[in-house]
């Protein structure tokens, strides 16, 4: 693919007025005396040549100035597919909703930077910004939270299901299998559903993960379940749920409910990662939205995406138990003939500090420090950390730690078991794939996703019968 250039175009001959317009130096009418507008630039445009067939490409330039490549007419023009494994080179929608910057170490939602919205906005706000698209006024705000309180409760033929469930069942598969339950209880979103049902809709499933969440950490140790109450907030709520009982005064704190908060905030959205992508590959068959939330789930479970948060915890309970050096660690992470892996460091799209890691580093700082948290888990992820960014192998390949290093400790801290660290992720992530769902209903280019493959299994074979077979 040669270097993208600008196509050329021709104005009038010199000279010459252009057929329909006044001559030079005529008196032009007064309706006419209003300067035209200036044309639009010329598409720029980048040239693939393959076997003597030339195709123009046109370069697509988005608001923060990345190009991409609009190879849709490259199949149908060249008979030919592009191979990018894993989509590492691919933009597979066009979007509004969130950018990110690897190269600076930029994350933007709406437009608005993640250190501001973690900084003075509530999840439920950011919530609102993904979903609607705009920050809400104080009204606009109001409602949101009625309608999130108001739609809290479960079905109570919901809540039987949790009995079915055998004791010590992942958190993560309870919340799947529910989420998708919820398409029999309650109305799907049509094409011509207004606006009202659609946030009805909308806030239901906000609220009602929340609520499944919680119940389903309650099932797993044996408690009863906490409804939730409309004295509290989002965040307090489900903080309530989770560690109140019958038997405790618990009272969640405000620090506790503005660093959830926080937490929320920066897992609400990441553009195309694999649990975003995977929503709306299921949104594109046409299934409704509480199909596409649960194949959301199910992805964001790996130890790769979300679950990644639970591996740094459970590395760092190896490394304590089996009492290695941080120096071996690393040894061994940058041995590519040895297993183990470093979870919490390097990501697949900033090459510089990812800025919710920043914001995570912070909070969890300032929290062990206010509450004197000690232990040779945080012990050692602070030396892990400190080696890491001062050896080499790790500098050269910008693998600094990421939002997941430091989200399980604090998770840990407020009393969260590590079982419960990806479904906080998932209720974080929901508004993210919620606002994507709803961009790929609405966008006319978009049809059932059908990625190609460069197949290179065996040729034509004639059958055999089985009693010939060797």
């Amino acid at each position: 693919m040669k270097k993208p250039s600008s196509a050329g175009t021709s104005g009038p001959s010199a000279g010459r007025a252009p057929k329909g317009k006044a001559a030079a130096g005529a008196k032009a009418p007064a309706a006419a005396k209003k300067a035209a507008p200036p044309a639009p630039p010329a598409p720029q445009l980048a040239h693939l040549e393959l076997e003597g067939r030339k195709l123009d490409l046109e370069v697509l330039t988005g608001t923060q100035g990345e190009r991409v490549v609009d190879i849709g007419k490259l199949r149908k023009e060249l008979g030919v597919a592009a191979f990018d494994p894993a989509l590492a080179s691919t933009a597979v929608c066009q979007s509004a909703i969130t950018y990110v910057d690897g190269a600076r170490g930029r994350l933007l939602l709406r437009g608005y930077p993640i250190e501001e919205l973690a900084a003075h906005a509530t999840f439920v706000e950011v919530a609102y910004l993904l979903v609607h698209g705009s920050l809400p006024t104080l009204e606009q705000r109001q409602r949101f939270s009625d309608l999130l309180n108001l739609h809290s409760m479960l079905h109570e033929n919901m809540r039987n299901f949790f009995g079915n469930y055998p004791e010590g069942a992942h958190p993560m598969a309870v919340l799947s299998a529910m989420v998708v339950s919820l398409s029999s209880f309650y109305p799907e979103i049509k094409l011509d559903s207004t606006q009202e049902e659609i946030d009805i809709t909308v806030t239901r499933l906000l609220s009602k993960l929340r609520t499944i969440a919680a119940f389903s950490y309650k099932k797993s140790i044996g408690e009863p379940f906490i409804d939730p109450s409309h004295k509290y907030t989002y965040c307090e709520n489900f903080l309530n749920m989770m560690f109140r009982s019958p038997v405790s005064k618990y009272a969640a704190s405000a620090e506790d409910v503005a660093i959830l908060n926080k937490l929320l905030i920066l897992h609400a959205d990441h553009e195309q990662n694999a649990s975003t992508t995977a929503v709306r590959m299921v949104g594109s068959t046409g299934a409704n939205l509480y199909a596409c939330i649960s194949a959301g789930v199910c992805a964001l479970w790996g130890p790769l995406h979300g679950g990644a948060n639970q591996a740094v915890i459970e590395m760092l309970e190896r490394i304590v138990r089996e009492k290695i050096p941080v120096a071996e660690v690393l040894r061994r992470a940058k041995d590519k003939t040895d297993g183990f892996r470093l979870m919490g460091f390097g990501h697949r799209i900033y090459r510089t500090y990812d800025p919710r890691a920043r914001i995570a580093r912070e909070i969890c700082t300032k929290l062990f420090r206010k509450r004197r948290i000690t232990g040779p888990l945080g012990e050692v992820a602070m030396e892990l950390e400190a080696a890491a960014l001062a050896d080499p192998y790790f500098q050269e390949r910008h693998l600094y730690p990421n939002v997941d290093f430091y989200t399980g400790l604090i998770y840990r801290a407020l009393g969260f078991p590590k079982e419960m660290f990806t479904v906080l992720f998932a209720l974080g992530r929901l508004p993210g794939w919620i606002a994507h769902w709803q961009e790929m209903r609405a966008d006319a280019s978009q049809r059932i996703m059908r990625p190609r493959q460069h197949y290179v299994g065996p040729a034509q074979q004639p059958y055999v019968p089985i009693s010939k077979r060797r």
